[in-house]
Order: C-alpha cells, then structure tokens, then sequence
C-alpha cells in the first residue's frame, strides 16, 4: 500500500514561492496520476494541479494557472508543487494524492501540509 507524505508547508510572506514535495512510499505505476489538492478552513477540498507519472502532462486549476509548476522526480518517487506570487487566498491545508485520472478518482492521500501567508 503506497503512503504518501507532504512537506515544505509553513509560514510564507505574500509574494513569496513556496515548493511543497509529496514522497510516495511504495511503488508507482504508469497508470498512476499525482495530484495536489488545497482545503481553505470552512471551504471545500480543491483541486490544484496533477502530473502523469507516465510522462509530462500536467493539469491545473484555472483560478492557479500561471502561478504553478508541477513536477517529478522518479528517482525519488517525489512530487513537487512550486506556487509562486502567494496570496493570503492562498492559506490552506495542501494534500497530495494519487489517483488514475487528472481531476479526480483519487484513492490514496497524505495527511496534509498546512500553509499559511501572511499580508
């Protein structure tokens, strides 16, 4: 059973980047589509942006394009989640997961990683 396991939340300025890594312990598949998903407090869970784990297509929120990169590194069955320009919007808890398409279908999931901007 893959676990997944966030990191690089924290406390961040506005304008800001902030990099966010997902490292899945386990083995991944082609098949398998890497996911990040935001939850802001009394909001519901969002969808951020995913990458195949076969090649480089990658997805993202319309509200976030332009302000995000994903990205993997196999090697280290890592997922990364680069935002910059950060907002105070921005203020969620951020949780990686792994699905089998782009947008949802997610089964497996991290236990989250707060992120907090401050103005």
């Amino acid at each position: 059973q893959v676990q997944l396991l966030e990191s690089g939340g924290g406390l961040v300025q506005a304008g800001d980047s902030l990099r966010l890594s997902c490292e899945a312990s386990g083995r991944l598949f082609s098949s398998h589509v890497m996911g990040w998903f935001r939850q802001a407090p009394g909001k519901a869970r969002e969808f951020v942006a995913s990458i195949r784990w076969s090649d480089q297509r990658s997805y993202y929120a319309d509200s976030m394009k332009g302000r995000l990169a994903i990205s993997k590194d196999k090697a280290k069955n890592t997922v990364y989640l680069q935002i910059d320009r950060v907002q105070p919007e921005d203020t969620a808890v951020y949780y990686c997961a792994r699905g089998t398409s782009p947008y949802d279908d997610y089964r497996v999931w991290g236990p989250g990683t707060q992120v907090t901007v401050s103005s």
